[in-house]
């Protein structure tokens, strides 16, 4: 197997990859090797709540969610991966069975890493079990500020969570407003907060209207006003 993954973006797909910042060419190179690359469209799952956990994936271009089922059934989603991010990581140490879905949002490209091999590098490279440690540390915070923002009764406040959240991690600096450019579905989006698509898009267009927001089509949001958003929070 040859270091372009197949058609991936770059040259190198595992040099963008955090855990992996300390590692020189030829050492990447070793590790992309080891590595499978695929392609997915849109709306394929990745894997599956209850499956058996034998893969680390590296999203190399697009965007996954990993979400489960709350107990009615609804879809409820724990965090949305974009480009250097990868996912599969808490379940590789031992035997066990993933514990949350995952899904791609957009057509991705995805890196995978068998978890014999994953943890032969953990092996010889334990600085990459830091980082790793210190990545789980930081999405365990996010899913604590997501289960803090579903336990509150105030739709507001959820939206506008949701909203601050995606411009911290997704938006771009455009003229002094950042600009949300996520092929999110408003579906997507109510799941994310634990509403209805038809509340959230009422209260997107409040938002729009008190000069907070601006919604450009269905796939960007331009946050104009963002100390006014972090008031509902």
């Amino acid at each position: 197997m040859n270091n372009c993954c197949g058609g991936c973006k770059r040259g190198l797909c595992a040099k963008d990859i955090s855990i992996f910042s300390s590692l020189d060419s030829s050492e990447l190179t070793e590790i992309i090797e080891k590595m499978n690359h695929k392609r997915v469209n849109k709306n394929d799952v990745i894997f599956l709540e209850g499956e058996k956990a034998q893969t680390l994936y590296f999203l190399n271009v697009g965007k996954i969610k990993i979400y489960k089922y709350t107990k009615d059934g609804k879809e409820q989603i724990l965090h949305i991966l974009s480009e250097g991010d990868f996912f599969g990581e808490l379940n590789l140490l031992k035997e066990s069975k993933y514990r949350f879905n995952a899904k791609a949002i957009e057509e991705s490209k995805i890196c995978m890493l068998s978890k014999e091999n994953f943890k032969e590098i953990l092996l010889y490279k334990p600085e990459i079990a830091i980082k790793i440690l210190e990545i789980m540390g930081e999405r365990l915070s996010d899913v604590e500020s997501l289960a803090q923002n579903l336990a509150t009764n105030d739709i507001d406040a959820r939206i506008a969570f949701l909203l601050k959240e995606l411009s911290d991690k997704y938006g771009k600096n455009n003229e002094g407003n950042l600009v949300i450019n996520l092929h999110l579905t408003r579906e997507d989006m109510a799941s994310y907060v634990g509403i209805t698509r038809e509340t959230i898009s009422r209260k997107l267009k409040k938002f729009e209207e008190e000069g907070i927001i601006k919604i450009v089509g269905t796939k960007k949001i331009i946050i104009i006003d963002n100390e006014k958003l972090e008031e509902y929070i």
